[in-house]
């Protein structure tokens, strides 16, 4: 079984748009999104450094279109379920049909500036923390102050909290721990710091029309399968302010039976953790389209899904 997995906030890297334009039929698309949005995405997914693309407001939408476009060059797929990492649940949300490209793009715009003024408040970040058990981590990050934001499994958890918190951290690591890794962005996610942002998400979730999956989505908060596309929604409301479980999702995907997984653009961070936590599933990176071949073999091999 075949499952589609769109990575989260920090997976984007100067320039990583550019091959794909040279396909038919992406640019222009790009451009009607970018008109629809006000944000120009051709422009930071090409020309854009890393400090313009480290921008909430800019990085969401930018994952959300590439995850999209890469998604569309694999042609016609049916994956036995689809999965996304903190923003990329919106890739796999419109990939699954419950909301259209535009409107899920819209919503990420939304997303993306809210998530961005609620930084802004206060000086926050993320890091990750390479090793570890998490019986012995989660409780030493809570005597910091921080929040486990994402629990990712394969011995990687991601803590947020303030800037200072995160400082006292790189001095006092939890034992176990090899690397204390800061990310790259902007805020601490998906915790209490987030909390202003949910408000303006609920409010644009009321302009929304959700249409059911057509294939099994896994949710971020829990690991556990949404069937309808009111709650779809919902969960992508509140999960701004709520920790990732990956690992869930990943436990889920065992139990599925899962035997290959793609993570569309810009892939990496995702099959690296499957690489480690789900030993024996073929795993694919799109980071280009020079990657396509190899994962339409891949899709041949082991198949999609069924629609719901």
């Amino acid at each position: 079984m075949l499952v589609l997995v769109a990575p989260g906030q920090g997976a984007q890297a100067p320039g990583f748009l550019t091959p794909w334009l040279d396909l038919p039929g992406v640019e222009a698309r790009l451009r009607t999104w970018s008109d629809a949005i006000g944000l120009d995405l051709v422009h930071y997914g090409t020309l854009a450094d890393a400090d313009e693309i480290r921008d909430t407001a800019v990085a969401q939408p930018l994952l959300v279109a590439a995850g999209l476009v890469s998604a569309a060059a694999l042609g016609d797929v049916v994956p036995g379920a689809v999965a996304g990492h903190s923003v990329g649940e919106i890739t796999a949300a419109a990939y699954a049909g419950v909301l259209d490209d535009t409107a899920a793009l819209t919503l990420v715009r939304k997303r993306g500036l809210a998530m961005a003024d609620a930084a802004a408040a206060t000086a926050t970040g993320m890091s990750a923390l390479l090793g570890g058990d998490p019986e012995v981590t989660v409780p030493h990050l809570e005597k910091l102050g921080l929040t486990p934001a994402n629990v990712n499994g394969a011995g990687q958890i991601v803590a947020a909290g303030t800037l200072e918190q995160l400082a006292a951290l790189e001095a006092d690591k939890p034992e176990g721990v090899r690397r204390v890794v800061a990310l790259k962005v902007a805020g601490a996610f998906h915790t209490v710091h987030m909390a202003p942002a949910v408000a303006a998400l609920e409010q644009a979730a009321k302009e929304l029309t959700p249409a059911d999956p057509s294939f099994t989505y896994v949710s971020n908060r829990d690991g556990q399968t949404v069937a309808t596309g009111a709650e779809v929604l919902e969960r992508l409301v509140g999960q701004v302010a709520n920790p990732v479980r990956w690992d869930l999702c990943m436990e889920t995907f065992k139990q599925l039976g899962v035997s290959a997984l793609i993570e569309v653009c810009p892939g990496g961070t995702l099959t690296g953790l499957a690489k480690r936590a789900l030993p024996g599933v073929s795993t694919l990176a799109l980071k280009t389209p020079a990657d396509l071949e190899a994962a339409r073999a891949l899709i041949a091999e082991h198949g999609g899904g069924r629609e719901l």
